[in-house]
């Protein structure tokens, strides 16, 4: 049975309805673009690796520190940042996360030395997850109850559009170029995301009731735990097979390397149309969506290790690997039910925990591959890290019934 929404959700709901000045479209789409940008740049960077290795005279795998930094920067962004402008209005914190953003991108293109491009790709980092987390609030607030969840996977929408779109614009203009000018060119789409982010999102008084102390609140919440452990690692399988997708269709499904960005398209379409499903579906049974979309990808990634030897099925496969993003504007509906007043925390620490799962479900991956399990194994590695999942929500599921009845023992 779905939950209801908070007092405070109802609240910021009632509070921040939109004038006639200002279209509710419009302030999605803009979020949504946020979300491009910063997705774009975050995946971007990877393919990106050779030549940033190149210019600061490391190695590839030192260069690798790179990637670490800028989730690092997620990791420890998101609840600080989430923590600290408790108190502001959503769209003064919209406006800030971004400006850090562009002043990280800068920074990472005027970046001199190993150091130097480190600490901004750190930087780079430590907006991401906040601002996905306040934008699904501020989407969420604009729309009726029934359609929160279709809204946060809107905002959630550009980093899946990321991979169809921006991702392969920015690499190309990056090999073509200089990487230096495609993080350019992506503090450029910042600042183009902060004029519009002042434009088209209406003025939001401070939410009430809430500071820093009621933010971190949420962390006594098990609740809130074992969801997060349901984003870190049930999600971490799909990061398992992504992580080394290029290898696996050279070297499995024997794919020419030029044909491999086409497959990582398919993979994004998958995406976008997991994200629509997914958001679709929380707004008419959240729980039972959560379930089947952990149970949808232990099977289709499982599936993986065997459709891997072919071009077609591998290809289909990887499209419905891609629709078990729906998992992500799920678990942020649900996250922003359970946290009561600590929601900017709560939708922050969502992304957070799908940066952890990025690193764990790499890590698994390449701990199967080493053992000369094979590329394909991966496909596993993804399926037993989901069922994980779906463990973690049943334990969820029972605290929460748990507490209900300790509720009306008391009453």
């Amino acid at each position: 049975m779905m939950q209801q929404p908070s007092e405070q959700t109802i609240s910021a709901t009632m509070e921040n309805k939109l004038s006639p000045t200002y279209s509710t479209a419009l302030a999605i789409l803009t979020l949504s673009l946020g979300g491009l940008f910063l997705g774009s740049g975050e995946f971007a960077s990877m393919s990106l690796l050779p030549s940033m290795a190149d210019s600061t005279d490391v190695s590839i795998p030192v260069a690798g520190s790179y990637i670490s930094a800028y989730a690092l920067g997620v990791v420890i962004g998101s609840p600080v940042i989430a923590a600290i402008g408790a108190k502001w209005s959503r769209r003064t914190l919209l406006l800030t996360l971004m400006l850090i953003f562009v002043i990280g991108y800068i920074c990472s293109a005027l970046a001199w030395n190993y150091s130097s491009l480190i600490a901004a790709r750190f930087l780079s980092g430590l907006p991401h997850g906040a601002y996905y987390g306040v934008g699904a609030l501020v989407a969420a607030s604009l729309v009726p109850e029934n359609r929160q969840a279709q809204a946060i996977g809107y905002v959630m929408m550009g980093l899946a559009a990321a991979n169809v779109v921006g991702v392969p614009v920015i690499t190309w203009l990056g090999q073509h170029t200089n990487w230096r000018i495609a993080f350019a060119v992506i503090a450029v789409g910042g600042l183009l995301t902060a004029f519009m982010l002042l434009t088209f999102i209406p003025p939001m008084s401070p939410q009430t009731g809430t500071n820093a102390k009621a933010e971190l609140s949420v962390l006594n919440i098990p609740q809130v735990w074992l969801t997060f452990a349901v984003a870190s690692i049930g999600f971490g399988g799909m990061f398992a097979v992504y992580s080394y997708i290029t290898p696996t269709l050279t070297e499995v499904t024997h794919m020419n390397l030029t044909y491999v960005p086409l497959a990582l398209i398919t993979w994004g379409l998958g995406m976008v149309v997991g994200n629509l499903i997914g958001g679709w579906l929380a707004d008419r049974a959240l729980i039972p969506a959560i379930f089947g979309m952990l149970i949808w990808n232990a099977l289709f990634l499982t599936l993986f290790s065997f459709t891997a030897g072919s071009t077609f099925w591998a290809l289909c496969t990887l499209f419905l690997i891609g629709n078990g993003f729906a998992l992500v504007p799920a678990l942020q509906s649900h996250l922003m039910k359970i946290s009561g007043k600590a929601q900017t925390l709560a939708a922050a620490l969502n992304h957070s925990a799908f940066n952890l799962s990025n690193a764990l479900g790499a890590t698994l991956g390449g701990i199967a591959i080493s053992n000369h399990l094979g590329w394909a194994s991966t496909g596993w590695v993804g399926g037993l890290l989901s069922i994980s999942g779906v463990g973690f929500m049943y334990f969820e599921r029972v605290l929460a019934h748990k507490s209900k009845m300790n509720i009306k023992t008391e009453r």
